[in-house]
């Protein structure tokens, strides 16, 4: 195993992963590699990193090359003050990326806030993207974030939480918690390990910056669904998630030629942590058909 996976806790269990590093921009980026086949990238939510996929990596690694990426600003990779984190740059760098590590096209799996930047990475080069697996996409038709959003990013309240950050991860660990369909499912080392990159300075600030365009990256979104209409498409929610509403999962697969819907009975907002041995089935057969 190359370089250090550092406090990526329960990764001991995966063999071959490399923890390797890109330039964006002048910007380090972090990202763990494993596997061999088609390329598959994983793109992690607002406030996750590469640890989310810690239970996915060694089984998807079986069919394919595994990228799973720290986007800028988040997990291990720098955070550059300044950094423009609406939906069209970040989908542009996710693009960039992609360049970096020659890898010419992939599918894509994004999960929430990195749902998004996956279909807006598809839309800007839809050649780059064979497939798309998105687990509970931040979209146009869930109304939760339109209304959180607008009230995080509000100059008070950014201040607020910016002042603070240095004690925030009791409360980042309580909204973790709330994520999940059944509490007890949380495995071990799974707070800690979401917690750790919260410790570095500029994580929340980074996560506000992303706030301050939700509503305007949604409709430039909602605009740009059309050009990507014709990539197969998987979905994947929990029946319990708070974060995105399941019931935007129907409005959402409408603007795909080819899509089908995975629900998980009893899951929240992270079903590849909650039911993985479930989700990694569902993944793995859905890369199995011919893109």
């Amino acid at each position: 195993m190359k370089g250090t996976l550092g406090l990526q806790t329960n990764l001991e269990s995966i063999h071959s992963v490399e923890e390797q590093w890109v330039s964006l921009d002048g910007v380090r980026v972090r990202y763990l590699r494993s596997g061999s086949g088609p390329p598959l990238l994983l793109l992690h939510g607002l406030l996750g990193y590469s640890f989310s996929w810690r239970f996915a990596m060694p089984v998807l690694a079986q069919q394919a090359t595994v990228y799973a990426v720290d986007m800028p600003g988040a997990g291990f990779s720098d955070r550059r003050p300044g950094l423009d984190c609406r939906l069209h740059a970040s989908a542009e760098r996710l693009l960039r990326f992609l360049e970096a590590v020659e890898v010419e096209s992939c599918d894509l799996l994004g999960t929430s806030q990195g749902g998004a930047v996956a279909m807006m990475a598809a839309a800007i080069a839809p050649q780059r993207v064979r497939r798309l697996i998105l687990v509970a996409p931040v979209n146009p038709w869930s109304q939760h974030g339109k209304r959180l959003a607008p009230f995080l990013s509000s100059a008070l309240v950014s201040a607020l939480i910016l002042r603070l950050a240095p004690f925030m991860e009791v409360a980042h660990d309580l909204a973790l918690r709330r994520l999940y369909g059944d509490r007890k499912r949380i495995r071990p080392g799974t707070l800690e390990g979401y917690s750790a990159p919260l410790r570095i300075p500029g994580a929340f600030g980074y996560g506000l910056s992303v706030t301050r365009s939700w509503n305007g990256d949604l409709r430039e979104l909602e605009s740009a669904l059309p050009r990507i209409s014709h990539i197969p498409t998987l979905l994947l929610w929990g029946s319990k998630d708070l974060a995105v509403d399941p019931a935007s999962a129907a409005l959402l697969c409408r603007q795909f030629k080819d899509c089908r819907i995975e629900i998980f009975d009893g899951v929240g907002h992270l079903p590849y942590e909650e039911v993985p041995e479930e989700f990694n089935r569902v993944v793995a057969e859905f890369l199995k058909q011919p893109s």
